[in-house]
């Protein structure tokens, strides 16, 4: 997925900059979405959860702007306007326990001013389908698994058909078939509308973004393709009999040789680099600059 114009972009963030209770949590930071799944990745810290926090209209930007579906959300008609088009999935959902599945979305699609009570429960029930609880649909919250409770959270964010879907951690405690499950929902998601993806897995980033920001410190490191990314760590990541100390990062495979980042020795035996291997480069050069030279 390329950048996206001014004219493609469905969000558009520009020297955005919040603080609260004295500590900068962004500063300068800008980048646009268009449509497809972009990932959103970053150390504990980073800004994330206060990046998307903004652009679901939850928190007021303190310098910048913020244009989410050609609609500025610092006025309250324009947050409105927004919220009526946003789907936001953050990371404490919170379900109420003793609602069914079909209640609480029900309850979000009335907050999200969907009047007509037929209508609303076709909705409520389309979305239900769509996220693969229909059968589990008048079961109360506090009675279904870890997985099936991400899945009422993300029907609860899809409700209304939202033309911009923001999950937070989606994904988190979740076993690997469950992921696998997840995976496959956001990928149908991000077919015609836009999401953002906050994780801290990169192999979701690699299986599911054509699009990549990469947020550090409250700053924007990087924006581009995943595969731009993985280039980063180019002729950077080499294999050995053991873990070379003067590697960045260094690991033991399961194949019982070490996987190495950074400065490779002469004669090495390099590896394809992932997006991971980027990414990690991409933070140590900016903890010590220099480090990715």
């Amino acid at each position: 997925m390329a950048t996206p114009t001014a004219e493609q972009a469905a969000v558009t963030v520009q020297d955005l900059a919040v603080s609260y209770r004295g500590h900068k949590a962004l500063t300068g930071v800008s980048f646009s979405l268009g449509t497809g799944v972009t990932g959103l990745l970053g150390p504990n810290g980073a800004g994330k959860t206060t990046l998307l926090r903004t652009l679901a209209t939850a928190l007021t930007p303190s310098l910048g702007s913020v244009t989410v579906l050609g609609i500025d959300p610092r006025t309250p008609k324009g947050r409105k306007a927004v919220r009526r088009r946003l789907g936001y999935l953050p990371q404490q959902p919170g379900l109420h326990p003793t609602f069914t599945a079909f209640e609480f979305v029900d309850y979000i699609a009335i907050l999200k001013e969907m009047t007509d009570r037929r209508t609303r429960h076709d909705e409520v029930r389309r979305a239900l389908e769509q996220v693969g609880l229909a059968a589990e649909r008048g079961k109360r919250i506090r009675t279904l698994s870890g997985g099936m409770k991400q899945r009422v959270a993300l029907a609860a964010a899809i409700v209304g058909d939202p033309e911009l879907l923001i999950l937070d951690e989606p994904t988190v405690g979740l076993d690997p078939e469950q992921r696998m499950r997840f995976r496959e929902l956001i990928a149908d998601l991000g077919e015609g509308r836009t999401v953002l993806l906050s994780t801290h897995q990169t192999e979701d980033v690699s299986a599911l973004c054509g699009h990549v920001v990469v947020l550090d410190a409250g700053e924007v490191r990087f924006t581009g393709p995943p595969t731009t990314l993985a280039a980063l760590a180019q002729g950077r990541v080499w294999s050995s009999g053991e873990r070379d100390p003067r590697a960045r990062a260094g690991w033991r495979t399961g194949l019982g040789t070490y996987r190495n980042i950074g400065a490779p020795p002469a004669g090495s035996d390099l590896l394809d680099p992932t997006l991971e291997d980027g990414y990690l480069l991409l933070l140590d050069a900016a903890v010590m600059p220099g480090a990715a030279a």
